[in-house]
């Protein structure tokens, strides 16, 4: 469903969609980078339409991906409707990443010389809506033990060739990350590595540590080499092997998924290792 605010073409806050908010889930999905959305008020930010369907304006595939895990765990999605260029609700107000100027190669001219007066308008109706929806999803659900933020990542950076395929990224607190990284080889023979393409260091773990580490849950932030996503089946391939390798994890850490709350084929593999988990043992292309 569409929570209360601004649609991206008005004047207004524009709060992030909340997907299947009644989920009975203790794992909540959160997707800061869905929407490839340009509001009308920040014209085209100076970008071709093919710069704003890359990867650059936001995480293809990671939208359908998070929207199906959530269906298949029965979790809450909180997903972003607007472009991370506009604001990038995956950082702080004072990163510098927050509203870029350049991304990888690309300059964004709607982002240079913003005044504090602009700055300050994207932060209050595009960041803060945001940060406050999550934070009220959290603090109004009792059952909420772990959360789980899902992106992808391009499989050229900067001209340079990225050999994995799926990152398992964790701040301070990694049980979560731990786990999923224990079970990986029960799941998939996809290169899978700790902490990359990025890492805290990159400041990419903001979500992570506001609305994870700050309300004691359990995290993780999963990234998928996007290349992985192209098709629809690609997609569902996917969030297949990431809510059967979530579940596994969670039981790991003490936060066992009972079955009722496995849709569908998932119910027989979470617990039980690679039985039964439709192992992937191939990059779906």
């Amino acid at each position: 469903m569409l929570e209360d605010g601004a649609k991206p073409g008005e004047a207004g806050p524009i709060a992030p969609e909340v997907f299947n908010a009644g989920g009975a889930s203790p794992v909540l999905l959160v997707c800061e980078h869905a929407s490839n959305v340009i509001p009308e008020r920040y014209g085209d930010l100076g970008l071709s339409s093919d710069e704003l369907t890359s990867h650059v304006a936001w995480d293809p595939g990671a939208d359908v991906v998070a929207r199906s895990v959530a269906t298949h765990l029965d979790a809450a999605l909180v997903a972003a409707r607007v472009s991370r260029l506009v604001y990038d609700c995956n950082r702080p107000p004072g990163a510098s990443g927050a509203m870029p100027e350049k991304s990888e190669v690309f300059e964004i001219p709607g982002n240079k010389n913003l005044t504090e007066a602009q700055k300050s308008e994207r932060i209050e109706n595009i960041y803060l809506p945001f940060k406050d929806k999550l934070s009220s999803v959290i603090s109004g659900s009792e059952q909420l033990k772990v959360m789980v933020t899902v992106h992808s990542f391009t499989p050229v950076y900067f001209g340079g060739q990225r050999d994995l395929h799926i990152g398992i990224l964790h701040d301070s607190d990694s049980r979560l990350a731990d786990a999923m990284l224990q079970t990986a080889a029960d799941f998939t023979s996809l290169d899978v590595r700790r902490n990359e393409p990025y890492g805290p260091q990159d400041g990419v773990t903001h979500t992570l540590i506001e609305h994870g580490l700050h309300h004691d849950l359990l995290n993780v932030m999963i990234e998928v080499r996007n290349d992985l996503l192209a098709l629809e089946q690609d997609q569902q391939i996917i969030a297949d092997l990431l809510a059967k390798w979530i579940a596994a994890a969670c039981e790991k850490v003490g936060v066992p998924l009972s079955g009722d709350l496995l849709g569908g084929s998932l119910s027989g593999g979470a617990s039980g290792g690679a039985s039964g988990t439709g192992k992937a043992t191939s990059c779906p292309q």
